[in-house]
């Protein structure tokens, strides 16, 4: 159960990576869900999967939108497509938290593409930024959220920041 947007933010972005970076599969993502707040490990089946696929495309859209006009207006066609008024939900024993899905069985691609837009949105809103972001590393491109205030990030991670870094510094070496 995530309570927080940047943590559902986070949530979409792990999850739009697994799916189109990693090729996850049934488990894989049930897994991360898990990771990400969901009460017990969700039954998630190879059809699932192929319905968050989409999803995952169109969030990934929004991860690499070159400026905030545009990631606005592909959040709120998300949301215009997928999402319902917001409610209170308290569903599998959880503490009451938000739901912008059309009900407690909506289908996981149909909670994942409402959930991730909404949370969005609301940094987007926020920040009055970019929600988020691709890495830039070539041999990375995994959506990340940005929260912080400072300057907008280019690397999901330190790690691919280093990375990069370092096979710049080699090159300009040469």
């Amino acid at each position: 159960m995530i309570n927080r947007p940047s943590d559902a933010a986070e949530r979409a972005a792990a999850l739009t990576g697994a799916l189109r970076v990693d090729e996850a599969d049934a488990s894989a993502v049930a897994s991360l869900l898990h990771a990400h707040g969901e009460p017990a490990r969700p039954d998630v089946t190879d059809a699932d999967v192929a319905a968050l696929r989409p999803v995952a495309d169109r969030l990934w859209e929004i991860f690499g939108a070159p400026d905030v006009d545009t990631a606005a207006r592909l959040i709120n066609d998300l949301l215009a497509e997928t999402a319902a008024p917001p409610r209170l939900s308290a569903h599998d024993g959880t503490f009451w938290h938000l739901h912008a899905d059309r009900d407690d069985d909506a289908s996981w691609a149909e909670w994942f593409a409402a959930s991730s837009a909404l949370a969005l949105a609301v940094l987007l809103a926020e920040r009055r930024a970019l929600p988020g972001g691709l890495c830039a590393s070539a041999s990375c491109g995994r959506p990340f959220v940005m929260t912080g205030r400072g300057a907008p990030r280019r690397y999901c991670s330190a790690r691919c920041g280093s990375r990069e870094r370092v096979a710049s510094h080699r090159r300009a070496r040469k």
